[in-house]
């Protein structure tokens, strides 16, 4: 069992970009490998569902798009990721996107067939549109 839980962790520090740092002191680590230790820690149990608040908010780009790439990949294993965030390029990832203002969802949009790139754009242009009313 040692060995496979070692191989786990190997494997989720990769995906989150963290190779060769697992022996490492929390407070040792930078703010952005910190919230890829939160996530490590949440993907590694292999949970139905995973709530994402911000989570490519301590990121660069580099490893936004891992994580991104990351929750999708896992989405499709069927893994439900629920996240909030303010950025339509990581909401562009998603497929499907609500949009809440003052704790009342007031726009839906569905990725569909869309390119992510497409799909980043129809989500700035709806936050365009809804947040000049």
């Amino acid at each position: 069992k040692e060995k496979v839980k070692k191989e786990q962790l190997d494997q989720i520090l990769e995906q989150v970009g963290l190779t060769g740092l697992g022996l490492r002191k929390i407070n040792e680590l930078s703010g952005g490998q910190k919230q890829r230790v939160t996530i490590a820690r949440a993907l590694i149990k292999n949970p139905n569902m995973i709530l994402a608040d911000e989570p490519t908010g301590a990121l660069d780009s580099q490893n936004t798009k891992r994580l991104l790439v990351l929750f999708d990949r896992v989405n499709k294993q069927g893994q439900t990721i629920l996240m909030v965030t303010h950025s339509s390029q990581a909401a562009s990832y998603a497929n499907r996107t609500l949009f809440i203002k003052d704790g009342i969802m007031y726009h839906e949009l569905y990725r569909g067939d869309m390119s992510q790139k497409d799909y980043a754009k129809k989500i700035s242009d709806s936050m365009t549109v809804l947040t000049a009313e």
